[in-house]
């Protein structure tokens, strides 16, 4: 018979997963087989894996991914040059343990945002703290946060993510004001944690990107010389995939 007061006892001391796994164990006629001990091993699994579950959602609501994607929908039937190998290598997450980079160039519309996206879910399957971040979003916050306050605060945060995600790189010039703000970000992270940068710009074409030379010396230095590359190419994604709803003038044409 169910023992509602362990229950509400469990849920006091707020063990939710043993509470539910023990309900369950109640409604099960074959449960009586198993020892004490192995019933009281399934209730802490089940504890364990309520706890972790509720971890990864709160690494997943923080992170704020562009895309809802995962590893396991990684398209590598399309024509674009993407290195099946390479990116079996990174799903294992190693490459984010040892504080390395990672570059994905190409043009638009290729799956950058998509495919960063899957590998920081991954990220935060392994326990990664990660945060992903549009590129003129952020430079823009940067130079907002040095006027309230914020600037210390936001930089600490940065430094302390196992892994970002820099989307949209290159899409406008880079000056030296900000610049300066990436190196500061660049410089907290280097042999410590691990970036993610999309581009549609080659590599090649970073280093005129930044106004100040000096300072793009010091920026490239720090994401480049450590980084895994993967160059996209080919058609676009989204004019493979999407497809309108018929209207009456198409219908007619």
């Amino acid at each position: 018979m169910l023992n509602h007061p362990t229950l509400d006892k469990l849920n006091t001391l707020k063990l939710s997963g043993m509470s539910k796994a023990l309900a369950e164990q109640a409604q099960n006629s074959e449960i009586d087989s198993l020892s004490f001990e192995e019933r009281l091993g399934l209730l802490v699994d089940r504890e364990i894996t309520e706890r972790e579950n509720r971890r990864f959602r709160y690494r997943l609501s923080h992170a704020k991914l562009k895309h809802q994607a995962t590893i396991e929908d990684i398209d590598y039937t399309h024509q674009r040059g993407l290195d099946r190998t390479l990116t079996q290598q990174l799903i294992t997450g190693q490459w984010i343990r040892q504080g390395y980079n990672l570059i994905i160039t190409g043009p638009t519309g290729i799956g950058k945002s998509w495919l960063a996206s899957a590998l920081a879910y991954q990220g935060c399957r392994y326990h990664y703290n990660v945060l992903y971040l549009r590129v003129p979003r952020l430079l823009s916050d940067l130079a907002l946060a040095k006027g309230d306050g914020r600037y210390i605060n936001l930089l600490s945060n940065l430094a302390k993510r196992h892994l970002i995600v820099l989307d949209d790189w290159g899409l406008n010039p880079i000056h030296a004001d900000q610049a300066r703000d990436l190196l500061e970000i660049f410089d907290d992270r280097y042999h410590k944690h691990a970036t993610l940068i999309t581009s549609q710009l080659p590599i090649e074409k970073w280093h005129e990107l930044i106004s100040e030379p000096t300072l793009a010396d010091a920026i490239l230095d720090r994401i480049v010389h450590q980084a895994y590359k993967l160059n996209l190419k080919g058609e676009s994604l989204r004019k493979t995939k999407t497809k309108l709803p018929l209207t009456d003038e198409t219908e007619l044409a």
